[in-house]
């Protein structure tokens, strides 16, 4: 068999992968969690066991009590304040991008194992922007990311936009020259590319001249995530509630970093307890900021963020759902509409569709040359955006790829021609 030292990573804020393209083969994800060939972007340190856990068996292990700390979202910290931090784990305090490096370690190695060779080279996905309006922030996170990369192993590293690798698997399969737009929507940024894409031109060593333009917004999963929380979850707890005296609402801070998957760890500290007693004595609602009190103490945030999402994904196939988060003294299941679930991302679905003209605008093109969607990431799915993007290109044929795996594949494929 042909070896392959080379693959491509796509490292994702809510999941990852890691795939090969070996000779003339088709490119091919490697299983990275059983058989399964996504693993959730997820941390999670047993303080029982003192065990390392990473993707559903962190998800699980939190999920069932056990006694420890989950991170994820952990590609939402590249470009951040938050990236130079520490976060403590017990009595070990580990640098965020350490931390990254230990997922990124944990993909490597399954990798290897699933193609049985050692893996070196790698192209890496990297959103179109990972901060928004910042270039010098911009390219601080990709140096983060490399640096945490090459920290496992990997003596050559290279980058290549999601959605164009996106682009590059979709072309396996085209039979004509073709003008497609790639719309990838992941769990932390909104990614948008023009390109060319034909038989022909995917045997180019450099497909520089076929990107028209490249546009992205950080907006993503976990932000709809956020939003919807705090328009249907967070008022369980008091947010927004008044004081007792009426004259203002109570403080928002705790309850916008509970909503925020990478931010939530920021509330397991004593200060925080101290404010949000405070804050509970000042409560015209008390009973709510109690039951808030009780989810942070318990160390419960991430238990009820994943109840939000599983309730936005309902919300895909369902016009009305309802959460289900069972803490160890609090019960939360209020009804969520998707109506209210579309007013909640109202603004970042227009942050979306601002991208998508802009992208139009560099390539100096309307949307009615464009032909085909090449459509990826998970929240591509949303009813809401999806009807949004078909009324833009009514004329457009629309391809959805491996909402998970396409980026993956499209990686392994730009590793081959660049490594191979």
């Amino acid at each position: 068999m042909h070896p392959a030292r080379h693959c491509g990573l796509d490292f994702g804020t809510s999941n990852s992968t890691l795939a090969i393209a070996r000779g003339t083969h088709r490119a091919a994800l490697m299983p990275l969690e059983g058989d399964r060939p996504t693993i959730p972007s997820t941390i999670f340190f047993d303080f029982d066991s003192n065990e390392t856990l990473y993707g559903r068996a962190a998800v699980a292990a939190y999920i069932g009590g056990a006694d420890g700390r989950m991170m994820r979202s952990l590609k939402s910290i590249l470009g951040s304040a938050l990236a130079d931090e520490t976060t403590r784990v017990k009595k070990r305090v580990i640098p965020f991008l350490d931390v990254i490096g230990m997922f990124v370690s944990t993909l490597k190695t399954r990798g290897e194992a699933g193609a049985n060779e050692t893996l070196d080279h790698v192209v890496a996905g990297r959103p179109v922007h990972f901060v928004d309006g910042n270039p010098e922030a911009d390219r601080e996170a990709q140096r983060q990311l490399e640096t945490a990369i090459r920290a496992q192993g990997f003596a050559h590293i290279e980058f290549q936009y999601e959605p164009i690798a996106a682009a590059l698997d979709y072309e396996q399969q085209v039979t004509r020259e073709e003008l497609g737009l790639i719309v990838d929507l992941g769990g932390g940024t909104s990614d948008f590319s023009i390109v060319r894409v034909s038989p022909e031109r995917a045997l180019a060593s450099d497909r520089q001249a076929d990107i028209l333009a490249t546009a992205g917004v950080h907006v993503g999963g976990t932000d709809f995530d956020r939003l919807l929380s705090l328009k249907r979850v967070m008022p369980e707890l008091g947010f927004q509630t008044p004081t007792a005296d009426g004259k203002r609402p109570l403080p928002s801070g705790p309850y916008v970093d509970l909503a925020t998957w990478h931010r939530i760890n920021r509330l397991y500290t004593a200060d925080v307890m101290r404010e949000l007693k405070h804050t509970l004595r000042e409560a015209r609602d008390a009973a709510r900021v109690d039951d808030l009190i009780s989810i942070v103490l318990h160390r419960e945030g991430h238990r009820l963020a994943g109840a939000v999402e599983e309730a936005k994904i309902a919300l895909t196939h369902n016009t009305e759902t309802q959460l289900a988060f069972a803490g160890d003294e609090v019960t939360l299941t209020p009804a969520i509409t998707r109506e209210a679930f579309d007013t909640a991302i109202a603004g970042q679905i227009e942050k979306i569709e601002d991208t998508i003209a802009l992208t139009l605008a560099h390539a100096g093109i309307g949307a009615e040359r464009i032909e085909t969607l090449i459509l990826t990431g998970g929240s591509t799915q949303i009813p809401a955006i999806m009807g949004k993007i078909r009324a833009l290109f009514p004329g457009a044929r629309f391809v959805e790829t491996d909402a998970f795996g396409s980026v993956g594949l499209g990686l392994a494929l730009d590793a081959r021609r660049k490594f191979g």
